[in-house]
């Protein structure tokens, strides 16, 4: 099981169509059974999907021990793609009384999540270096960072750095990939922000990127990850380019040979989304 905690210390940077979008992909596509986890108080990830934050429980039941996990879990009209909504007492929940008195409340997460089986869980946190980003990056394996190619969401990335870093003194965690949203093959200062980059995340800017496509909106309108409503959009095949590169980037020993001998059933997953038209 791999555990990706999707992460900026800017808002605006596409993080949560990310989240939701790179685990329908994984599912629905390449089979992966997958649980995101919105934990973001915003509960953005769970409209996305379709849901009312105010309709059911989030994680707070579950880190305050009065709820199990599979009792706050909502499954989605992608198959495979299973859902732990968000709601309002997310926020601040670490100075509520269960966790408070708990040192190491900020552990509990890494124990509830060990216990889930699925391959991949994606979780959506805060655009803020906050306990929830905290926990988040304490439970996963990996981490997948957010940007757009703009002066104050690269700028944000050396703090989100010493973050990572300090974390990964104590826990286990690498940096997947750099991601960039909103990506324009032309854009002027393209060269000057990878090289920022570069320098706060020596190679780890991913080779896919996300660019400007209006199908991200009218999915989110419509409750829907970008797979469910469209076969021929340029965010679609940007998804599909992550959700490989992902699966690369998470190989291990164990299961190398196994992904190894599915690319041929993936591909021929992807003719039948594939896009028609040069974009």
């Amino acid at each position: 099981m791999q555990i990706i905690t999707v992460a900026s210390f800017k808002g605006g940077t596409a993080k949560t169509s990310v989240s939701l979008n790179l685990g329908a992909v994984l599912a629905k596509v390449h089979k992966k059974r997958v649980l995101l986890i919105d934990f973001d108080a915003q509960s953005n990830l769970t409209t996305g999907l379709g849901f009312d934050p105010d309709a059911f429980d989030s994680m707070a039941p579950v880190l305050q021990g009065t709820k199990q996990l599979h009792e706050v879990i909502l499954e989605t009209e992608t198959k495979n793609l299973h859902l732990v909504p968000a709601d309002t007492w997310l926020e601040r929940i670490e100075v509520t009384e269960q966790l408070a008195q708990d040192r190491y409340s900020h552990e509990r997460l890494k124990g509830i999540l060990n216990r889930a089986e699925y391959d991949f869980i994606i979780i959506d946190t805060p655009p803020s270096l906050c306990w929830l980003t905290e926990s988040a990056m304490i439970a996963s394996s990996k981490c997948l960072i957010c940007a757009t190619p703009e002066f104050y969401s690269v700028k944000g990335l050396y703090r989100l750095g010493i973050f990572i870093h300090q974390i990964a003194k104590r826990h286990p965690v690498e940096v997947l990939g750099v991601l960039l949203s909103f990506w324009n093959e032309r854009g002027k200062s393209n060269d000057a922000f990878l090289n920022v980059i570069e320098e706060t995340f020596p190679k780890k800017i991913l080779k896919s990127k996300i660019r400007r496509d209006k199908v991200v909106a009218d999915a989110s309108i419509r409750g829907k990850p970008i797979c469910e409503i469209s076969r021929t959009s340029r965010a679609l095949e940007d998804f599909k380019k992550l959700a490989r590169e992902v699966l690369r980037g998470c190989k291990t020993d164990l299961h190398l040979k196994e992904e190894e001998s599915e690319p041929e059933e993936v591909e021929e997953s992807n003719q039948e989304l594939e896009c028609t038209s040069s974009l």
